[in-house]
């Protein structure tokens, strides 16, 4: 199922052995805030931050200063131990007695950059001078529709593609029945380094693959990087849709139009179809510190969970019936949330084809000072419903960008699964 290397297919397919010896979520938590020296307690955030500018000198002048590494040596192992630690459940439960996928991403962006900070550890020095922050999950695939919340699982992951400030990583979540581990979802995270004030990028270790499934590994850490700047080129934001887009369109305007009047103003709803304007849902969270990461800024799994729960139910609401998490692709972090901010969401449902739902969520802060918006991040999830869902049908011309970005997203993950 997986191209993995020899030495992470071995340690898959070991079932319970060692599992004593794996460390949970709250132990990756322990040590990201050991590696940065971050505070427990928020009053003294500022200070913790103050010593860390004195890490500016280990920082390296070039990248070939830093030693290569492998991808073993960043290889972890972690475990959620929802079956063998009952008390731990209740946290990761939802009503339909499953685990809430939002915590999953939580846990997903945790330990991403643990990951990133084994692969860039230097033995000298016991906090690392780097901020290690998610620039962008470029892709979260499920293999399976429920995730059951009595069954321990097991996270795993490693650095499988390096740039110079850049690091690529591939997590896969595992869980146990009878006695073995089965695929639930692999997930790829793109993570940057940044100096120790979070300002400027960083240089991280080279990698070098060991074997040709690594190189091929590698191979396609470069092919995505590629596939993302070729995404971004054909944004409907920069260029004009294609001369089939544009026809797609056109046919949704003619199938919208009042026969009895003639007129471009007149517009009629197909049967079985939703107006685009009325498959979208809101929300707003404050920002608590409670929510920070280690760099005092909100913790961008915070931000995926909250997304998601809306995504959902926006989902929830267009289809009728209960939407299943099928893919999460494409989410760039744009700026920093800082605490105290204003969190504004906006859920829409921009495609539908049979069962899929296609749902973008924007997230933008809002300044009360200086009464400013500011886009944050864009989520694109794509869910499965157990019954048919309506049509979803563009009016404006907005709207109808929004139709073909979402036709775009869905086709890309239909052609991945």
């Amino acid at each position: 199922m997986w191209k993995l290397p020899s030495f992470l297919a071995r340690t898959l397919t070991s079932g319970t052995s060692g599992l004593p010896l794996l460390p949970d979520m709250a132990e990756v938590r322990s040590r990201l805030r050991d590696i940065v020296g971050a505070s427990t307690n928020w009053r003294d955030h500022v200070q913790a931050m103050q010593e860390r500018k004195a890490l500016h000198t280990l920082l390296a002048k070039r990248q070939e200063d830093l030693p290569p590494r492998r991808m073993k040596d960043s290889y972890l192992e972690v475990i959620l131990p929802l079956g063998s630690q009952p008390q731990i459940r209740e946290k990761y439960l939802n009503v339909y007695n499953s685990v809430r996928f939002g915590r999953i991403l939580e846990d997903l962006d945790s330990l991403g950059v643990l990951i990133c900070y084994t692969h860039t550890k230097q033995e000298t020095q016991p906090r690392s001078p780097l901020s290690i922050v998610t620039a962008l999950v470029d892709k979260i695939n499920l293999h399976k529709k429920v995730v059951h919340p009595d069954c321990d699982i097991k996270f795993t992951g490693n650095v499988s593609w390096v740039g110079k400030t850049s690091m690529e990583v591939k997590m896969h979540m595992l869980q146990l029945h009878d006695g073995d581990y089965c695929p639930v979802l692999d997930a790829t995270f793109v993570m940057v380094a940044r100096d120790p004030e979070n300002k400027r990028p960083a240089f991280v270790n080279p990698l070098i693959p060991e074997s040709p499934e690594e190189e091929e590994i590698f191979k396609q850490g470069e092919m995505n990087k590629l596939k993302r700047i070729d995404f971004s080129t054909a944004s409907l934001l920069k260029m004009a849709p294609t001369a089939e887009e544009r026809n797609i369109v056109h046919d949704i305007f003619l199938n919208t139009l009042d026969t009895r009047t003639v007129s471009f103003r007149s517009r009629v709803l197909p049967p079985n179809s939703v107006w685009m304007e009325d498959a979208k849902l809101k929300g707003l969270q404050i920002c608590h510190p409670q929510e920070r990461n280690i760099f005092n800024r909100i913790f961008g799994g915070f931000l995926m969970r909250k997304a998601f729960e809306l995504g959902w139910a926006t989902a929830c609401s267009c289809g009728g019936s209960r939407p299943f998490i099928v893919s999460v692709d494409d989410i760039m972090f744009q700026r920093p949330v800082e605490v105290g901010s204003l969190l504004l969401l906006s859920g829409q449902v921009c495609y539908t084809e049979k069962n899929y739902i296609q749902v973008r969520v924007h997230s933008e802060v809002y300044d009360a000072d200086t009464r400013e918006h500011h886009t944050t991040n864009i989520f694109h999830f794509t869910f499965i419903s157990e019954n048919e869902v309506p049509r979803v049908v563009p009016k404006t011309y907005g709207e109808s960008m929004l139709y073909l970005d979402g036709k775009r997203h869905f086709a890309a993950t239909m052609k991945e699964i």
